[in-house]
């Protein structure tokens, strides 16, 4: 049973140590998360979960490895330990926005197995979807980095080139579908709802789509066909939405965070 540190405990390096431990897939006691205010991290720590702000002992006490760094830190943080880690032992799994294979490869020692991750924040409850690729790694290392994702969720394994989009469709996706929840909460107090049940109504109504959609595997206008009936009150705001923009404002928005992330 492989050994993991966390290197960086912020909010998405917290969610996987959570998920991790939740789903069993890794013992509290074999999981190391690290950040420079360790105070932090008590709710891991109360976990079992062991926390430090030494980020090279970490590193030398654990088998897998997951950068969970800034990207504007993480070059200074890899230069800084780059004798930490071991070509024969250590895999490296990164959650960096915008940091490439080729990137790591040049900041890492020659020939260590390295992965690109893209989870959401959705993984601390084991509902993420994570996008995967990577260089150097063996067919085994490749099973254990994917079941490793598998216990949080579905993963999907892409070609690099596509990390980026990934990045904006499941990570920044997750404040997209937040902010439909939100107005559709708004919509349901404007015609009656106290906030906390149109809240409770909007958000397991997407929960409800989005799996019709997972286990059904159809095609969304399929099932939106249902409940679109002749002269009905869903074929009517449907239309409204549309008319002020809905879709169009939703891809456009999608597309300027592709821009964005391009140029980061």
């Amino acid at each position: 049973m492989s050994t993991i540190a966390i290197i960086g405990g912020g909010n998405l390096g917290s969610s996987i140590a959570h998920g991790l431990v939740r789903s069993q897939f890794c013992p509290a006691e074999h999981l190391t998360v690290t950040r420079r205010n360790t105070e932090r991290l008590f709710p891991l720590k109360s976990e079992g979960v062991h926390v430090t702000s030494d980020n090279a002992a970490a590193i030398q006490q654990r088998d897998v490895i997951i950068l969970s760094l800034k990207p504007y830190t993480v070059r200074e943080v890899l230069r800084e330990l780059a004798a930490s880690f071991d070509p024969q032992r250590h895999v490296i799994i990164s959650v960096v926005t915008g940091l490439s294979l080729a990137d790591l490869t040049q900041l890492l020692p020659a020939g260590i197995a390295v992965f690109r991750a893209m989870p959401n924040t959705a993984i601390a409850l084991q509902e993420s979807v994570t996008c995967i690729c990577s260089q150097n790694a063996s067919a085994q290392q490749i099973e254990y980095v994917t079941e490793l994702f598998d216990q949080l969720g579905t993963t999907v394994q892409i070609d690099e080139k596509l990390m980026d989009a990934a990045t904006v469709l499941g990570a920044c996706g997750i404040a997209y579908a937040l902010r439909f929840i939100r107005a559709a909460t708004q919509g349901g107090i404007e015609i009656g709802f106290d906030a906390k049940t149109a809240s409770l109504i909007a958000a397991q109504t997407v929960k409800g789509a989005a799996e019709l959609l997972l286990k059904g595997n159809r095609h969304p206008e399929e099932e939106i066909d249902k409940v679109t009936t002749p002269m009905g009150c869903t074929i009517a705001g449907l239309n409204e939405m549309e008319h002020r923009g809905f879709s169009s404002s939703l891809i456009r928005g999608v597309a300027a965070s592709y821009q964005k992330i391009k140029t980061m």
